[in-house]
């Protein structure tokens, strides 16, 4: 009871806390809006206020910003939730969505549409649609090359997702170097970026951030069993096989769909669930929700950061989460190296 009282506490106090940085996000940018008139603009269809704005602060607001900010945070929910469930399958604080090959799975998809051009099936979302086609390929064919009769060891995973992202990650560097052409494109995507995504990749990232919250939290109980061995959440009564392939599946999933929308963002499903875990111990319970703000914070923060650094110009976002990330990671590492 006294877990739940404090994971219903910080989950509401990190909600508000990314209401308002999401709020603060939107209005900062080449052409700086305050946060009262960004408010006004998108309470006005509910309060319907007489416009003091002009119609470029609204078109701005509504159809370029907040929809780069809800993606941002969508896709930082997705990597969080991804490394939250990764690291407590493999018992590795290593783990992350990108150690199973899923990113470098989802950059050849990427590769191909630039190098070869789009696909006459997926029109104008042919980048997106091949990427999250090669992530979720990737993580299937992993899964098949670790499997052992009915059952999938851990390490031979782990060691599978490393082999298949070292190869997957030379094909893309081979038809790079002999595709010879949108060198640049490939390589702003690889590193990651919110730049020009509107509503529809909001649509589409939607519903499996959701669901990927949905599942994580349902799972809570079975990956705190899961944290002292196979065995032992055996005997609790936890079917590990078919956890496992739920916790894969969930993964693959959210994380290729954020990658297809985003590029690579790496760092996030690495240090996010790591960092909460320090803070708040390691009970999937907290965890989990706290990771999902957490996560949405911090893009929103990166992506604020990356279009403000170099303006009128903008860095790319996997460039910032890993020069925020690596330091305050190294930092929480070694002020609470002694309670881990």
């Amino acid at each position: 009871m006294y877990k739940r009282r404090n994971a219903v506490i910080a989950s509401a106090g990190l909600f508000v806390l990314t209401l308002a940085i999401m709020l603060f996000s939107t209005g900062v940018g080449e052409s700086n809006i305050s946060t009262d008139t960004v408010l006004a603009i998108l309470l006005s269809p509910i309060t319907g206020q007489t416009p003091f704005w002009s119609v470029g602060d609204q078109t701005i607001i509504m159809d370029i910003r907040l929809p780069r900010i809800l993606l941002g945070a969508l896709v930082g929910i997705s990597l969080a939730l991804s490394g939250a469930a990764l690291q407590s399958l493999f018992k590795n604080p290593m783990a992350d969505p990108f150690i199973l090959g899923i990113s470098n799975g989802a950059a050849l998809g990427a590769t191909i549409v630039f190098v070869y051009g789009s696909t006459w099936i997926f029109s104008f979302y042919s980048l997106p649609a091949m990427a999250f086609i090669f992530g979720l390929a990737t993580i299937f064919l992993v899964y098949y090359v670790a499997r052992v009769g009915n059952t999938v060891p851990v390490n031979t995973l782990l060691l599978s997702g490393i082999a298949i992202s070292a190869l997957f990650s030379a094909v893309n560097s081979f038809i790079m170097f002999t595709g010879g052409q949108n060198l640049q494109q490939i390589m702003f995507w690889t590193m990651g970026g919110l730049s020009g995504r509107g509503w529809d990749y909001v649509w589409i990232m939607l519903p499996f951030s959701i669901a990927g919250i949905i599942i994580m939290l349902y799972l809570s109980r079975q990956l705190n069993a899961m944290m002292f061995g196979e065995e032992s959440a055996q005997y609790l009564g936890i079917e590990v096989e078919k956890l496992k392939k739920i916790l894969l599946v969930t993964t693959a999933l959210i994380t290729s769909a954020a990658v297809s929308v985003s590029g690579i963002i790496g760092f996030v499903g690495l240090i996010i669930p790591h960092i909460v875990r320090l803070l708040t111990g390691p009970d999937h319970r907290i965890l989990i929700p706290v990771s999902v703000f957490a996560g949405a914070i911090f893009i929103v923060v990166a992506d604020m950061l990356a279009r403000i650094i170099i303006a009128p110009a903008e860095l790319p976002l996997g460039v910032i989460t890993a020069l925020c990330g690596a330091p305050f990671f190294l930092y929480l590492l070694r002020s609470k190296r002694g309670e881990l």
